[in-house]
């Protein structure tokens, strides 16, 4: 896009600062007016036929007045938002709010999902913490009755798996507790790769044992991110031209189905870091279902081993400004929390 003057730049921020507030096409008129400014209405029309030339403005109608493209919008955000902040004294409601929360992934996940619908006026979405890779973090082996074996396995992150297992003969529950602290000790904190490339000597039993560890660690880590939660659908049916449309039609599909909804965000938030926001407008990246909407992503967690992904789904015309620190203020409390409970404990 070619470059902006001060006063091109300045006047497109107002006109979609003005159309986010009010829904309603923006004219030279209403800006000197409303603004205050102290350049003439002829001045400003031409700056936005100007703009609207480079792509950035356009208007609906003839004789109305401009609203932004998704270049205008992207411009938005490249420009004034990605390094705000939220007040200070809504950082501290927040942050008050997780302190009041039971000590619950459930619970730590539906406050996020709730102080996001409230903060941006628009759907929330976020993902429960998963293990990138999941490592075996404790297993204990339970005699049964005859062959029969219980196999407990416990995952960084707090995953659980129990399994009963058949082996070749009955075992003595002091071999398997033998068995198992052999496990403990080599295998903590293992991927199932690195369990496969391990260089043991193991008997016919533990072999079998570490096999079905590799095979559920596989399962776990094919079976991809965790649960979403949303809220806020309240948010969107307000909008206006939003209920009853056919883009609300495919929003509403994507969000029900949580094998796409699941993929969208994590093709979207693969590049980001925790703390970093990533911004989808207009179905960027082929996502033609949200071509009217707006995406603003984070990742929070530890990369490598546990993390989860948040974000708000809102039509273009979202108020940026204060849905972009919001969604990162809210990804730096789910990773401490994670730091805290997770990581921190599990070593």
């Amino acid at each position: 896009m070619a470059e902006l003057s001060d006063r091109q730049r300045s006047i497109l921020l107002l006109v979609i600062r003005d159309y986010i507030e009010s829904g309603l096409p923006v004219g030279s008129a209403h800006l000197v007016e409303n603004y205050k400014l102290n350049i003439s209405t002829a001045t400003i029309r031409n700056e936005m036929v100007a703009l609207t030339e480079l792509g950035y403005l356009r208007q609906p109608h003839t004789s109305a007045g401009r609203v932004p493209t998704e270049e205008g919008y992207r411009f938005l955000v490249s420009q004034t938002t990605l390094q705000a902040e939220l007040p200070e004294p809504v950082q501290n409601t927040i942050l008050h709010q997780f302190h009041q929360s039971r000590p619950e992934v459930d619970q730590w996940m539906t406050l996020a999902a709730s102080v996001l619908a409230s903060h941006s006026q628009a759907i929330s979405l976020v993902t429960a913490p998963f293990a990138d890779r999941n490592r075996v973090k404790h297993i204990e082996l339970i005699s049964t009755q005859g062959r029969q074996v219980l196999m407990v396995m416990v995952m960084y992150g707090g995953a659980v798996n129990q399994q009963f297992l058949t082996i070749a003969e009955p075992v003595s529950q002091e071999k398997l507790s033998e068995v198992a602290q052999k496990v403990n000790i080599h295998f903590r904190g293992k991927t199932s790769e690195e369990i496969h490339h391990a260089n043991f000597h193991f008997d016919a039993l533990e072999s079998d044992i570490l096999h079905l560890i590799m095979v559920e660690l596989n399962r776990v880590d094919d079976k991809g991110g965790g649960h979403i939660y949303y809220d806020g659908l309240s948010n969107m049916m307000a909008v206006k031209d939003f209920s009853g449309s056919d883009d609300a039609a495919n929003a509403l599909r994507l969000l029900d189905e949580r094998t796409s909804l699941r993929e969208l965000i994590q093709s979207t938030a693969n590049n980001t870091g925790p703390g970093d926001v990533n911004v989808v407008i207009g179905g960027e990246g082929g996502w033609h279902e949200l071509k009217k909407y707006s995406m603003v992503l984070a990742r929070y967690g530890v990369p490598g081993y546990i993390s989860g992904t948040l974000g708000v789904l809102g039509p273009m015309r979202m108020a940026y400004s204060r849905t972009i620190p919001t969604v990162r203020y809210v990804a730096n409390i789910l990773s401490d929390i994670v730091l805290d409970n997770f990581i921190e404990q599990s070593n």
